[in-house]
């Protein structure tokens, strides 16, 4: 029995050796993934997005009702200023002229008739044939009647204006963008003048209203260049310029922006009214430089990365040790801290570039930025060069080695993977 028990406990201290000696000799592997410092040309823009409209435009409405007798324009027509281009049926507007007319010849006889009796009681009045009481009666009457040809002659205006307004006619030069409204239709006119055309003027120059987030519009100034594009157009990049900043801000889901009016010259009538820009404001510009992808200054070593970085760097020390026969204290690669790119005590543009040298070693490049477009930035730095293969990204794979767990199953067996640091 004694020796049964034995024998048990011999086979569980194998295989709890096994299993303890195969979980230590696991394997970690860096895989690490690389992009090149490049040399060119870079620029750094705020892009904004906005709408193409005329510089001017005129809705045309009508201060009469009535039926649209004639329509003299339809879409796209160019008009001039006080040209015709519709009319509104004038039967009633010249009844109420005749009628405004006719009331105004009947005040004016009575007006002739109260003047005529005013002379005749003042007349009387100054030989004491008549009353003072019939003096002043004949005297309101008489300024009644003039009271009377005044309104009439108001009313006589109004009516004639009216008719006027019949013959809808443009305001400006330019080119009719939309048409509201078709012959024999009517249109009241009563509370809302109802818009009959929109009339956009010359469209050889033209606007871009384009909102701009509040984090970016400082960088937006009067004359600045612009570059755009539209859908219409997918390989042609148009130029304009900033006229306005405005200082009214928009609120739309929390989200503040502003609108920066910009001119756009049209001369080829390319573009229309309406189109969806997509804008960038050249803020900077830099020829010729080194510069990387944003990946690169985002990267972070890792824990196991900084462990072969200290295990590189003492035995670079003891080689040094060994060869020249003196003692120098170990020391090690401490953690880079503070700043950014992880660069300790360093100004706020200054980055760490990751690579690996002939040898496979870990080492760090320091390097400030410049400007950037968004994807890639500007480096400057004594030890880069173009062409070089900087660390944008480390991922570890972890391999089981030596023995394998005699219980382990077959699919728990081969790699397993796990993320690095790093973007």
């Amino acid at each position: 029995m004694k020796k049964t028990i034995a024998i048990i406990v011999v086979l569980i201290a194998v295989v709890a050796t096994i299993w303890y000696t195969n979980s230590a000799e696991a394997v970690s592997r860096l895989e690490y993934r690389f992009v090149s410092v490049e040399t060119g040309d870079l620029e750094s823009v705020v892009a904004s997005t906005g709408n193409l409209n005329a510089v001017t435009t005129v809705q045309v409405g009508t201060q009469v009702s009535g039926i649209v007798n004639r329509i003299y324009v339809d879409f796209n027509d160019k008009v001039y200023r006080g040209q015709i281009i519709a009319r509104i049926d004038t039967t009633l507007l010249v009844s109420s002229v005749r009628d405004a007319r006719a009331t105004m010849t009947r005040n004016q006889a009575q007006l002739d008739f109260s003047r005529t009796e005013y002379d005749r009681i003042k007349g009387l009045f100054d030989k004491q044939f008549a009353t003072e009481v019939e003096l002043n009666q004949a005297k309101y009457n008489l300024d009644l009647a003039e009271a009377t040809i005044v309104s009439t002659q108001i009313s006589l205006e109004r009516a004639q204006r009216n008719l006027d307004y019949a013959t809808i006619v443009s305001p400006i030069n330019g080119v009719v963008v939309e048409r509201n409204v078709d012959e024999g239709q009517t249109v009241a006119a009563s509370l809302n003048t109802p818009q009959l055309f929109l009339i956009a003027n010359d469209l050889a120059s033209m606007e871009i209203l384009a909102s701009v987030d509040e984090s970016d519009i400082g960088l937006i100034e009067e004359s600045q260049e612009v570059r755009f594009t539209v859908q219409a157009y997918d390989e042609a990049m148009f130029a304009g310029t900033v006229r306005q900043v405005r200082l009214q801000s928009s609120i739309q889901e929390n989200v503040v922006t502003y609108t920066a009016v910009i001119d756009v010259d049209n001369s080829d009538g390319k573009l229309l009214p309406g189109m969806t820009a997509t804008v960038e404001f050249l803020i900077d510009q830099a020829s010729d430089v080194m510069k990387v992808p944003n990946a690169a200054l985002r990267f972070r070593p890792n824990e196991q990365m900084m462990t072969e970085m200290i295990a590189q760097r003492e035995a670079q020390q003891k080689s040094t040790e060994s060869s020249s026969g003196e003692q120098r204290p170990s020391g090690g690669f401490g953690r880079p801290t503070g700043g950014r790119g992880g660069f300790g005590g360093g100004a706020s543009d200054t980055v760490m570039l990751w690579y690996l040298n002939e040898n496979g070693d870990i080492q760090v490049a320091r390097a400030r930025t410049g400007i950037t477009d968004g994807s890639m930035t500007e480096v400057i730095g004594a030890s880069l060069e173009a062409g070089m293969q900087v660390i944008s990204g480390v991922s570890v794979t972890e391999s089981e080695g030596g023995f394998k767990n005699p219980f382990q199953s077959k699919n728990d067996q081969g790699s397993r993977f796990s993320r690095g640091g790093g973007f």
